[in-house]
């Protein structure tokens, strides 16, 4: 099952305010009936008045709203798992979790832009599948290969500096991790995005680059930050308590390394690219994948996917219909059984 508009599920918090404002309304019925005099004596004037009718109204106003919400999210639920053949290429995003990404030099951090460029290119792609790795000073498989977006998506947007505990920025292992993702006997064309401020602590980056040509990827660098720099901010609840420190106590200024991405990138006969600016870089991406050799390949995939929000719907106006006739005072035939006491 997917959730094709899953961003009305916000939606639901409307739920609890309708619960509240029906408490209020009550609370506020109640005190003006104790200004206008004895409660016993106002019940006596209206005996046809029901306690739980009201009550049976709120919650059949909320299974309808819930029906609502849940017809505008629209779930899809697919029959059964097909093989398809598909043509495209393969694609590893390594991105720089490491605390100098936290740098706010590019709005509105290094790590949070990363994320909307990396999201953007997905956007960009049609049958290519793709791959996710995290580092910092070790690297760290977040995602395997899969022509599964959406869940890429959730798990770039979970990435931070919390996931890779080894301080430092391994460009090396990155670059070795991410080779591992690619089948060796595929004749797939294999493309490694590789986002960093370019700051590396290790020695072996270009080494490892020169390992991946021979392996046939290819790899396209992408740089976040200013050769300015800034300094890295620690945050606890969004509030800035202090500042990264080096052994010395000095305030730490990270800068963007331009040259180290650049010297990667013409290892492998890719390319490097400022990400600062989105426009640029979405143009350049596109550029490299539309120049690069689509593959076959075979993708498992669920398939016959049905809208099921009619149901829903029809859930909800058949529940709305039933209120409008829902009436607040007693029910005859209930009345008779006094099932609720009153």
């Amino acid at each position: 099952m997917e959730l094709d508009e899953s961003k009305y599920l916000y939606l639901f918090i409307l739920l609890p305010l309708v619960v509240l404002l029906f408490l209020y309304n009550m609370y506020w019925k109640r005190k003006k009936q104790k200004e206008f005099g004895d409660i016993e004596s106002i019940n006596k004037l209206s005996p046809e008045r029901s306690v739980f009718k009201p009550v049976l109204k709120l919650i059949v106003f909320l299974l309808a709203m819930v029906g609502l919400i849940l017809g505008l999210v629209n779930p899809k639920i697919g029959t059964k798992m097909e093989t398809v053949k598909r043509e495209g290429i393969d694609i590893v995003f390594a991105m720089d979790v490491s605390k100098s990404m936290l740098a706010e030099d590019i709005a509105p951090s290094r790590l949070e832009k990363s994320k909307q460029l990396v999201s953007q290119i997905i956007n960009q792609l049609g049958n290519d599948r793709i791959g996710i790795v995290a580092y910092a000073g070790s690297a760290f498989p977040v995602l395997p290969i899969t022509t599964d977006y959406s869940v890429a998506k959730m798990f770039l947007q979970s990435m931070s500096p919390d996931m890779v505990s080894s301080k430092g920025t391994s460009l090396e292992e990155a670059i070795q991790l991410s080779a591992t993702y690619f089948d060796d006997k595929s004749k797939t064309s294999k493309l490694l995005i590789l986002i960093s401020d370019g700051e590396d602590h290790s020695e072996g980056a270009l080494a490892a680059a020169e390992e991946a040509n021979k392996q046939g990827m290819r790899i396209i660098t992408i740089g976040v930050g200013t050769e300015k720099g800034a300094t890295i901010p620690l945050k606890r609840n969004g509030v800035i308590e202090s500042y990264q420190r080096d052994k010395n106590g000095d305030v730490v200024v990270t800068k963007l390394n331009q040259v180290s991405l650049e010297t990667i990138a013409k290892t492998t006969k890719g390319g490097y690219v400022n990400g600062n600016n989105t426009k640029e870089t979405m143009e350049y991406i596109k550029n490299t994948l539309d120049n690069i050799q689509k593959t076959e390949f075979e993708a498992t995939q669920m398939a016959d996917f049905q809208s099921q929000f009619q149901w829903f719907l029809g859930f909800a106006f058949i529940l709305l219909f039933v209120d409008v006739f829902l009436l607040e005072r007693k029910t005859n035939w209930v009345k008779k059984l006094n099932l609720f006491n009153e």
